[in-house]
């Protein structure tokens, strides 16, 4: 009687990686704090809010708690959403002449009824820690600027502490805003990394996704990617976030994606603290003598 033998193909799932941003902004936060100590810096960040938004008042809590661990003084400047541009411009310019306030931030969003670009623009780069407004961009574009936006150096910080490179990979960046999508892609074209970026006008945006590498997404938008939308492998690195009854959620379904990926960020703790931690180091950078 003749045997037959049958070939079974298995289908490994890939060892998942956490990539573990709240370890590193701690170390990060370490290092700040001794820099502080030894260089007897005396630092302040004034962050402005304007209006009422329960994912801004959550981050600001996150800044004012790295700012008390560092020992960086920190200022809230709130203003309701009902306020003339012209009173608001006046009020940011006090604060931004104020010679205490070494870094300023103005938390985003902003009301739909404000010019966002021209209120990020009344912050000088010198004091524009978090590289938002447009002279800042243009020397960041350039290479002429001594730190990154903190979103990206926090992406670069976690990529370099778990040796992942970009080279020869397929990047896609999911989401073209102010805060993620548009600054990582200035930095990966400066950089020499092949990338795209995803919007809501793509085409086949699920055929796009899967075919990358790298998935770095920064939409704003619960659940937005899910498990069956990326390879078997792929590295997924959410800064987005959404908030739903004080609770943060990224862009990423963690669990789904989670069942495929190589290397994943969580949400909280992944990109978010990082973030914070290094819109601080920016600040010790832009005030050093």
């Amino acid at each position: 009687m003749q045997k037959i033998s049958v070939a079974i193909k298995i289908i490994q799932k890939p060892i998942m990686i956490l990539l573990d941003g709240k370890k590193i902004a701690g170390k990060l936060l370490n290092e700040i704090k001794k820099e502080i100590k030894e260089k007897k810096l005396q630092l302040k960040l004034a962050v402005i809010l304007v209006g009422e938004n329960s994912v801004s008042e959550i981050f600001i809590r996150e800044k004012e708690k790295a700012c008390q661990k560092v020992g960086i003084d920190f200022e809230l400047f709130k203003f309701p959403s009902i306020i003339a541009p012209e009173t608001l411009e006046r009020e940011i310019k006090k604060i931004v002449d104020n010679p205490e306030n070494s870094g300023i931030v103005i938390q985003l969003p902003l009301p739909k009824d404000l010019n966002v670009q021209e209120i990020l623009n009344l912050i000088p780069s010198e004091k524009d820690i978090d590289v938002l407004s447009e002279k800042s961009i243009r020397k960041f574009k350039r290479g002429e600027l001594k730190i990154l936006p903190p979103v990206v150096e926090g992406i670069k910080i976690i990529l370099e502490e778990y040796k992942i490179s970009l080279k020869d990979k397929k990047t896609v960046i999911v989401g073209a805003g102010r805060l993620v999508g548009k600054p990582l892609s200035f930095w990966l074209k400066r950089e020499g990394v092949e990338f795209s970026i995803i919007d809501e006008k793509t085409k086949n945006i699920s055929a796009r996704i899967k075919e990358a590498d790298i998935v770095i997404s920064g939409v704003g938008k619960k659940g937005l990617i899910k498990g069956g939308m990326i390879k078997n492998g792929a590295i997924v690195i959410d800064a987005g976030s959404s908030c739903e009854k004080d609770k943060i959620s990224g862009d990423v379904d963690f669990k789904s994606v989670s069942q495929k990926a190589s290397y994943i960020t969580p949400v909280p703790g992944g990109i978010g603290p990082l973030t914070v931690a290094c819109l601080l180091k920016n600040l010790v950078k832009m005030n050093k003598k």
